[in-house]
């Protein structure tokens, strides 16, 4: 490979060009896929249709070309990642279509590191990858140790070949989409929007799910009924939004203080609870009263002023015996949660 200063930099692309291109490249999530063996296939056929022995897509990025899908060369031959003056591939999101006969009487690509070292590449012709939008992110590219000239034929099924290439980038483009509007809506339907818990149907669900469980393994299972006291005075205090404000901090104190295999939700109102999975009676005892704490030692401002806010906390606790069922175990959390507000609030009873 030759010094860096004997390198022939390909003409620049206009910034802001480039800057368009190169976000259509990420969105359009071809640098993730392109390896893909579908990939891989349509770069093998562009080399056998054009009868040349070496193919590759070259996704261009702001200043980088990415080389996937490499054909007929053995690995690291061509490295993965290029600097865009050394990349005869790059010149598909300046000029389109091209071809270069003779890689090494082209001023522009005579001294790049695959002409004038190995693999010595004498010819190449690309065919671009077009967005919807009309950004060139790359090119389908053949290649030959030789020099020579592919016919109008082989450059009319290379361009298709580069027009199938964008259509499968395109389809995992639409899944990639279809898939994030699926979790979108899986979130909306399991989770709070003023909390960021599960709502109240997804924890029943959870429920569910749990109870079954530790029936079958005859693993511990408890739950946590957490009532804010005195919510309402706070509201009527201080206005609806400090009381949102409060219900989200004191959310977020719990959501962060249980594990990942508890289920903590908004069970209605201003009572959110937890169930805790293969927890005992005094492991759910001890997590409360740190949520107690916690919660207790929260500061919450709104316009300025102070709004000190604690909460009572009741335990419930399947048994396999009277309390069977997870209805039967979230009514004595909150006969347990009743219980700490008639007997002074801010405390813990089970």
């Amino acid at each position: 490979m030759l010094a860096a200063q004997n390198i022939h930099p390909l003409t620049p692309i206009q910034p802001a060009d480039d800057a368009r291109r190169a976000a259509a490249l990420l969105r359009s999530g071809a640098l993730d896929v392109a390896d893909g063996d579908q990939f891989r296939f349509l770069a093998g056929l562009a080399a056998r249709v054009c009868g040349l022995p070496y193919a590759w897509i070259a996704l261009a990025g702001a200043d980088t070309v990415h080389l996937h899908a490499v054909t007929g060369l053995e690995p690291g031959v061509l490295p993965p990642e290029l600097p865009r003056e050394h990349s005869c591939s790059a010149l598909a999101v300046q000029v389109g279509a091209w071809e270069i006969d003779d890689l090494r009487a082209d001023g522009r690509t005579a001294f790049m590191p695959y002409t004038s070292g190995e693999p010595r590449l004498r010819m190449a012709s690309s065919a671009p990858l077009v967005t919807q939008d009309g950004c060139t992110i790359g090119a389908l590219t053949v290649a030959d140790g030789k020099p020579g000239r592919l016919d109008s034929e082989h450059r009319t099924l290379l361009k298709g070949l580069a027009e199938q290439v964008m259509a499968l980038i395109n389809a995992h483009g639409r899944e990639r989409a279809l898939a994030a509007a699926r979790a979108e809506l899986a979130d909306l339907t399991t989770t709070d929007a003023q909390t960021g818990l599960h709502n109240r149907r997804s924890l029943l669900s959870k429920l569910h799910f749990e109870v079954a469980r530790t029936r079958r393994f005859r693993t511990p299972l408890t739950a946590l009924m957490i009532g804010i006291d005195q919510f309402r005075d706070v509201n009527q205090r201080h206005g609806e939004a400090a009381g949102d404000m409060v219900l989200a901090n004191i959310a977020r104190v719990v959501k962060d203080s249980v594990r990942v295999i508890d289920v903590a939700g908004r069970h209605g109102g201003d009572e959110l609870c937890v169930l805790l999975p293969s927890t005992p009676h005094e492991g759910a005892l001890k997590l409360a009263e740190n949520l107690r704490a916690k919660i207790a030692g929260l500061i919450h401002r709104e316009a300025g002023r102070l709004t000190p806010v604690t909460v009572s906390i009741g335990v419930g606790a399947f048994n396999h015996m009277d309390v069977s069922d997870g209805d039967a175990m979230l009514e004595q959390a909150a006969q347990a949660l009743r219980r700490a507000k008639a007997n002074g609030r801010n405390r813990v009873e089970s």
